[in-house]
């Protein structure tokens, strides 16, 4: 049987998670369509589980909500090889446990021009700006994924109270730093961009700096908190 008709059979033997081929050198695990912390905890097991075999010819994991992108050189890692791999750590992974570092402090100035959406969140929900930022500020959030912009990082765990649809009409720049919600994700802009979520506050740290060996603050798997600030201790910490 030719190695193509192999690979392919071996591909229907995976009924969960559900392999895609992405090209002659990806392939796309997936283990849902739903934005759920069960779900992205699979995909982060895999990823953390494959990370630690370092196995040859793994060019790059990419985790999603949902799914984790493998690129892989044919010459030194088969397919098939590859499936197998995938096969022994998706039994591993259950047994492979997160370092437990504390979550990362992120600190948010929230409303006024930093947060121009602040009051429109809290009338969608019928509750006071305070409690928007005591609730925003309650949970630990899991970086779910890093994409849309060099280190935007999408966070899990976002209070259900704070459930919000994106606005109707995106704005043409949102400056680095602010701190939105959209649906059921908040997330934070690392670099001016268009963008559409809602402007609850903004941080003073450079999620993304070039200047920097690593260029990246947050990373996938990571977990986060926030702490609300006041605007004289915003321009303290822009200060150093």
């Amino acid at each position: 049987m030719p190695e193509a008709e192999n690979g392919l059979c071996a591909m229907k033997a995976y009924r969960e998670p559900r392999i895609l081929l992405c090209g002659d050198t990806g392939i796309s695990v997936e283990f849902g369509n739903d934005i759920a912390p069960s779900i992205n905890g699979r995909v982060q097991q895999l990823f953390r589980s494959l990370g630690a075999r370092r196995l040859p010819g793994i060019l790059g994991l990419n985790p999603t909500y949902r799914s984790l992108f493998i690129q892989y050189d044919p010459r030194e890692c088969s397919f098939e090889n590859l499936l197998l791999v995938i096969d022994e750590c998706l039994e591993w992974s259950a047994e492979v446990a997160m370092e437990a570092a504390p979550p990362i402090e992120i600190p948010v100035c929230y409303g006024g021009g930093h947060g121009p959406d602040l009051d429109e969140v809290a009338s969608f929900h019928g509750i006071s700006p305070e409690e928007v930022v005591k609730l925003h500020c309650a949970s630990v959030y899991t970086v779910c994924m890093i994409g849309f912009t060099p280190g935007f990082p999408y966070l899990g765990g976002l209070d259900e109270r704070l459930y919000t649809p994106r606005r109707k009409e995106s704005r043409k720049v949102v400056p680095a730093g602010s701190v939105g919600i959209a649906d059921r994700q908040t997330g934070i802009y690392p670099i001016d961009s268009p963008g559409g979520w809602r402007l609850i506050g903004k941080t003073p740290l450079k999620l993304f700096d070039l200047g920097k060996n690593d260029p990246f603050l947050i990373r996938t798997g990571q977990t986060l908190r926030f702490k609300a600030i006041t605007r004289d201790e915003f321009e303290s910490y822009r200060d150093h």
